[in-house]
């Protein structure tokens, strides 16, 4: 697997389009990122829920890791690039879509509560 065709398999799916966090490229959809690749090249990420991330480990523990802290509990996963092969990379990457897909849009704001009787409401 190059940078290229994880680029390539990403930006296949509907409504991806690339853009930059940190410094690397980041796939997103929704105004969600759903995908990324390492600074260095080596590395790729897809943000997967944790069930999902435990099941691609089990299968193939060799290529897809946790990311570090709380980002890895959450279910970012990291795959080692030179040992990913695009029909498992698709599968992991089209769920990863998906969980973008159906979260709220990146930015959409809460409702605001209406104001307590007796209490102002509180500014923001």
């Amino acid at each position: 697997m190059t940078q290229d065709r994880f680029r390539q398999i990403a930006l296949g799916l509907p409504g991806a389009v690339e853009g930059a966090h940190m410094g690397h490229p980041d796939f997103r959809t929704n105004g969600r990122i759903f995908a990324t690749l390492s600074p260095d090249g080596d590395k790729g990420m897809v943000k997967l829920t944790p069930p999902q991330q435990q099941a691609f480990i089990d299968a193939n523990g060799a290529v897809f890791t946790p990311a570090s802290g709380a980002w890895g509990r959450q279910g970012c996963t990291m795959v080692v690039l030179a040992r990913l092969d695009a029909e498992i990379l698709g599968e992991a990457m089209t769920l990863a879509w998906q969980n973008a897909t159906q979260a709220k849009p990146a930015g959409a704001t809460r409702a605001r509560r209406p104001a307590r009787p007796g209490r102002p409401a509180r500014r923001r």
